[in-house]
């Protein structure tokens, strides 16, 4: 199943539109889409591995201008997009992202960007709290930079050889992430 997925996503990281397509990716991620730009960034970096550094750094300034109109929105709209937030899940996650705000102040910014918490949570509630915007931009150039840096070096190093073990063990590894994303909601639940 996962090894299909990721046979057509690295086929799609080859289109003639893909970095486009990563550009989208990475700005609706950080507003209101659920899939991470990792993963599409891996499998173009693979496709092309002499991009690599533009590719992160593509990936990056599209995060981070999309976590520009998630903070708009949460500055602007927080009354309107509460019940959509809560509809999808997320109202925890929201309340802890404003207890951590609180808490770290821009710092948090930093370390959620390079964490797979949901952006699109940490940059509302940064505009919903009215977060100084250039240390909110700064902080998500910082861990989103980092994350999508660290995640293209690693690709980058391994190259074809990483790949094909990659497209051997994606089976597994896909079925693990599905594992510990539902133990880690059940502690989450549960907590």
């Amino acid at each position: 199943m996962f090894r299909t997925l990721y046979d057509r996503v690295l086929s799609w990281s080859r289109h003639r539109h893909a970095r486009r397509y990563l550009a989208g990716l990475s700005f609706a991620e950080a507003t209101f889409f659920p899939v991470p730009p990792d993963v599409m960034l891996a499998p173009m970096v693979l496709a092309e591995r002499s991009a690599a550094w533009h590719l992160a750094f593509l990936t990056t300034a599209a995060s981070v201008i999309g976590g520009m109109f998630g903070y708009l929105i949460g500055w602007l709209a927080i009354e309107a997009v509460l019940p959509l937030i809560e509809e999808v899940g997320y109202l925890h996650a929201y309340h802890s992202a404003v207890e951590a705000f609180e808490a770290y102040g821009v710092w948090f910014v930093m370390l959620a960007g390079f964490t797979p918490i949901p952006f699109k949570i940490i940059t509302i509630a940064g505009g919903a709290l009215g977060t100084p915007l250039l240390g909110f931009v700064i902080g998500s150039v910082i861990g989103r930079g980092a994350r999508f840096y660290l995640v293209s070096g690693i690709v980058w190093a391994g190259g074809e050889r990483a790949a094909d073990r990659l497209r051997d063990w994606v089976d597994l590894l896909g079925w693990l992430v599905i594992a510990a994303v539902a133990v880690g909601g059940l502690i989450w639940w549960l907590w």
